[in-house]
């Protein structure tokens, strides 16, 4: 299916969505957080879309914002999106998550909450994953700081 295609069909789903192929092979969905799990569902449920992989789910640091990206796939049309969804808030971050709708998410999630500190609703154990417990901030933030082991050039 064609990105134009793609575009009108996912169009349906949800307000106030944001598309682009700039920089990218695949359409870009940049949807509101408020409405993230409801198009993320329908984009999995939808006859015509079928989006059943989410096989890449990164955290992402915009400066302003956090957010997270979530590349999909439809193993059986075999195409795929992009979809992002920020948040301004950097003191205290959060997403819905989407592990009800795509496992992968439950891990992938995790990792984002580790690494850049986005809590999720409802995940069903949010925690660290890579780091101890006790760490201190999140250091794949643009402003997380740790002078003994950063080299600065």
């Amino acid at each position: 299916m064609k990105n134009e295609d793609l575009q009108n069909i996912i169009n349906t789903l949800g307000e106030n969505l944001e598309f682009s192929t700039e920089e990218s092979e695949f359409l870009n969905v940049i949807v509101p957080k408020e409405q993230l799990h409801a198009v993320c569902s329908q984009l999995k449920s939808n006859k015509e879309l079928k989006f059943d992989y989410a096989f890449c789910i990164t955290g992402m640091d915009w400066g302003k914002e956090l957010g997270v990206i979530y590349h999909l796939n439809s193993t059986e049309f075999k195409h795929e999106i992009v979809v992002k969804v920020k948040t301004e808030d950097r003191e205290n971050p959060t997403l819905d998550s989407v592990h009800d709708i795509w496992q992968t998410a439950e891990f992938h999630e995790l990792e984002v909450y580790d690494f850049f500190g986005i809590k999720f609703n409802n995940h069903p154990k949010l925690r660290r994953l890579f780091l101890t417990p006790d760490w201190d901030g999140f250091p794949l933030r643009k402003d997380y700081v740790d002078e003994a082991n950063m080299i600065i050039k």
